[in-house]
């Protein structure tokens, strides 16, 4: 934000006005969930400078006119490839004074190839014009961060900043859960013991967000917890017979869509995913924004939409079944950051708890993840 904020007031005229056609800022960011937030979250803030942020992608294309009445680009990294690749396209290029790369560590993914295309690209123009365009990257997990400055060409001393855990705003305690049981049935059993385990340890106080794999598999563990709860006779503590949100999800209920959502809202849970109606889906992110829903088990769907964050957050088994390949893949770091990213609410909690329920062969790997340990080559 910094950045951006400096490049608008390079270009203040003496009468406090802004020339806002003198430069264009690019943001890319990795997902187009992702990119739609930015373009909300920068829109809000940036308004008093009438600064125009819009949005483009495979879901939003802009028209020439349009591209020359926006300040700020809000893209995906395959878009904006594709953009600077066309020699046609100078228009949306000759003017970038400010290239943002969110999430860096894409480098280390199968997307990384495109990155290094968009700042190769990038750099090539620099020489060629001898146009001065500032290229930042931001990361949440780069161990290897001065390797990737110098990809950038960043000077390190000057250029190159590094923010350890101390300077977040709460305290962050991780928790990470091997499991050695192979079979299917006893596997799900076990995650969802140890799920409710942590649900019930902090009812009625700490909302609790688990992130789950599949839309199926939502309603499944929900209803697993529910059952449990029931017949451990802790479903009061969820939910109060005197509670608010006790009488504002009874008046929810009727507009409701989905049976198993229907069900489940009385106890004070919920789930999510994109196969809910968008209706559905409004109404539950309302709820737990305003508290009145302890429990929600979303897909990852929520991790890059909606800002709902949680006190404590479980990410519930790190497979995911790849269509593509047809096999069962571990979730991406970029993925795991995302959903662990949703643990914390600062104006409410002293603290925060993120947990990982894996394989007890993976728990090595996610402790290096989580600890900084691997490097991001690409």
């Amino acid at each position: 934000m910094l950045t951006i904020v400096q490049q608008i007031k390079r270009n203040r005229n003496d009468d406090g006005t802004f020339n806002h056609g003198n430069y264009k800022v690019v943001y890319v960011a990795p997902m187009k969930a992702l990119v739609a937030e930015v373009v909300s979250n920068l829109s809000n803030r940036l308004k008093d400078y009438g600064v125009t942020v819009r949005e483009l992608s495979g879901d939003q294309s802009l028209s020439g006119k349009e591209i020359e009445e926006t300040q700020i680009i809000v893209t995906t990294p395959e878009k904006w490839d594709i953009i600077t690749r066309k020699s046609g396209d100078r228009t949306y290029t000759q003017l970038v004074r400010l290239l943002i790369i969110d999430e860096i560590h894409l480098l280390h993914d199968n997307r990384g190839p495109v990155l290094e295309s968009i700042v190769a690209r990038t750099l090539r123009q620099i020489e060629t014009t001898k146009e001065n365009i500032r290229l930042v990257g931001l990361s949440a997990t780069l161990p290897n961060y001065e390797d990737v400055a110098l990809f950038l060409r960043v000077d390190l001393k000057k250029g190159l900043f590094k923010f350890d855990r101390s300077y977040r705003p709460v305290p962050l305690r991780q928790q990470y859960i091997g499991i050695s049981v192979r079979k299917p049935l006893q596997r799900f059993q076990l995650m969802n013991d140890l799920c409710y385990q942590k649900v019930v340890a902090g009812a009625g106080k700490q909302q609790v967000l688990i992130f789950v794999h599949s839309r199926k598999e939502t309603a499944k563990t929900a209803h697993a917890i529910v059952e449990t709860t029931m017949a451990n006779d802790k479903l009061s503590k969820f939910m109060k017979e005197d509670s608010a949100s006790r009488e504002v999800l009874q008046s929810q209920i009727g507009l409701i869509k989905n049976g198993e959502l229907r069900k489940l809202l009385p106890y004070g849970f919920a789930i999510h995913h994109a196969g809910l109606a968008r209706g559905d889906r409004e109404i539950v992110e309302a709820l737990f924004g305003e508290g009145h829903l302890q429990v929600l088990v979303s897909t990852a769907t929520l991790a890059w939409g909606v800002n709902l964050p949680a006190y404590t957050v479980i990410i519930k088994g790190t497979e995911v079944y790849n269509p593509e390949k047809g096999a069962w893949m571990e979730l991406s770091p970029l993925d795991v950051m995302q959903m662990l990213g949703r643990a914390g609410r600062p104006q409410y909690d002293q603290s925060e708890e993120s947990i990982i329920i894996t394989g007890h062969i993976e728990l090595q790997y996610y402790l290096s993840l989580m600890n900084e340990q691997l490097p991001i080559e690409s």
